[in-house]
C-alpha cells in the first residue's frame, strides 16, 4: 500500500515563500507509486487549510495556497480513521521554514498526537533556531566558532551607545547583524562601520526580540548535509562563491546570483575534520533526520562552524539536496529515506515506558 503522507507547509513566518517552494519542488520529486501526498497549507494568520489529493506536479505556489475552510491541527491525530482502519496519515512532512514551525512548536504539537513526523524534534528544533543558544551549545560541545555577541531588544532601547560599543570593542568591522531565530538570511546585514552597524541593528530586530553579531572573517563558506538519527552520514562537501558581498536572500532564493561549487576540492584531512565536527553538532543538538551543516574554513584550513539548519530549503536551487545527488542519492530517494528515518525513529520511541 502506499504511504500516505501529509505535506505541511506555508506557516506564520517571514520564511513562508521559501517553505512553499520547498512543497512545490518536493511534490515534483515525490514517487505517486509510494506515497499519498495530502497537502495542508499554513497560511501567514496562522489558518490550516486543507487541500485536496495531490496527483501531479504543481506548476505555480499559488495552487498551494487553499483558501477553503479552516482545519484544526488534530486532523492529523490517529482518530481519523481511514476506511481501512488505519490513521488518517501514516506520517508528516512538515516542510516549514523559521518561526512557528521549524523552530519545535509544530514538532512538539506532533509529539502530543505521537504520530511520525520527518525531521528534528523539539529540542533539536528549538535550540537550532535560536543562534544564540545553538551556538552556547556549540560552545559547550568544543566546537570552534567566530567571536560573537547578542542582545535582547529591551536591552538596545535602554542604552543603545553601550551597545554598539560592545560591538566595536568585542567583535570589531566587519561583523553581522543577524535576527537569533531566523533563517534564510532574512534580516541580515553586514556592518563596516558604526552607521551601517546602526541600520543592521534596526533591520535586524524588524524580524526578532533577539540578534546576534558575529565576527566577520576571509574564509570559504562550506557546507555539509548530514541524515540519519543515532548514526548520522554526511554528505560531500559544496562551496557557496556569492558574486555579491554575502550570501543574502536574494542571492538564495531570486536571482540566482550565486556559484554552488559541489563537490569541492579539499584536503582530505579537512574534509574528514569538516564530517566529525558536523557529527558532533548533529548529536550536540540530538539531532534526528536531516540537517545542513554550514562552516568557514580559513586559508589556513582552520574549521570553523557557523550554524546548522535543521529544515534546510528543498527548492531547485538548495544545497542540501544537491549536495546528496552528488553524494549518489537522487531526490525521490532521499525524500524516501527521510521518511523512513521518521517511521524509525517513531517505532523507537514507542518503546519508552511512560507509567511507573
Amino acid at each position: 500500500m502506499k504511504t500516505r503522507l501529509c505535506l505541511l507547509y506555508g506557516g506564520k513566518s517571514a520564511e513562508h515563500t521559501v517553505s512553499l517552494n520547498t512543497a512545490k519542488a518536493v511534490i515534483k520529486a515525490m514517487d505517486r507509486d509510494k506515497f499519498e501526498i495530502h497537502p495542508i497549507y499554513i497560511t501567514t494568520e496562522g489558518r490550516w487549510v486543507k487541500g485536496p489529493l495531490i496527483e501531479g506536479p504543481v506548476e505555480e505556489i499559488k495552487a498551494l495556497q487553499f483558501s477553503g475552510d479552516e482545519v484544526s491541527p488534530s486532523e492529523l491525530t490517529p482518530a481519523m480513521t481511514s476506511s481501512d482502519g488505519k490513521s488518517g496519515y501514516d506520517v508528516v512532512l512538515p516542510l516549514l521554514h523559521g518561526p512557528n514551525g521549524e523552530d519545535g512548536t509544530v514538532q512538539g504539537m506532533l509529539e502530543l498526537l505521537n504520530i511520525p513526523y520527518v525531521g528534528n524534534g523539539v529540542l533539536a528544533s528549538s535550540a537550532g533556531m535560536d543562534k544564540v543558544i545553538m551556538k552556547n551549545i556549540f560552545a559547550q560541545a568544543g566546537l570552534p566558532q567566530v567571536n560573537y555577541v547578542w542582545f535582547l531588544r529591551k536591552t538596545w532601547q535602554n542604552d543603545k551607545e553601550s551597545a554598539y560599543g560592545l560591538v566595536e570593542d568585542k567583535i570589531g568591522y566587519p561583523c553581522f547583524v543577524k535576527p537569533a531565530n531566523l533563517g534564510s538570511s532574512v534580516g541580515i546585514s553586514k556592518a563596516n562601520s558604526r552607521e551601517e552597524l546602526i541600520a543592521a541593528f534596526e533591520e535586524a530586530f524588524r524580524y526578532d526580540r533577539k540578534i546576534i553579531i558575529e565576527e566577520g572573517v576571509i574564509a570559504r563558506e562550506i557546507e555539509l548535509g548530514v541524515i540519519g538519527n543515532d548514526t548520522p552520514e554526511c554528505s560531500v562537501a559544496g562551496e557557496i562563491v556569492p558574486k555579491k558581498d554575502f550570501y543574502d536572500y536574494k542571492a538564495k532564493y531570486e536571482d540566482g546570483n550565486t556559484a554552488l561549487i559541489i563537490p569541492v576540492e579539499l584536503p582530505t584531512a579537512v574534509y574528514e575534520e569538516l564530517v566529525e565536527k558536523a557529527k558532533v553538532a548533529f548529536k550536540s543538538l540530538d539531532c534526528s533526520g536531516l540537517v545542513r551543516a554550514d562552516f568557514f574554513v580559513t586559508k589556513n584550513h582552520e574549521v570553523l562552524i557557523n550554524e546548522v539548519n535543521t529544515m534546510p530549503g528543498f527548492t531547485p536551487v538548495s544545497m542540501f539536496p544537491l549536495l546528496w545527488k552528488h553524494t549518489g542519492v537522487e531526490y525521490p530517494d532521499l525524500i524516501e529515506r527521510l521518511v523512513s528515518l521518521a517511521q524509525e525513529r517513531y517505532e523507537e520511541k514507542q518503546q519508552i515506558n511512560h507509567t511507573f
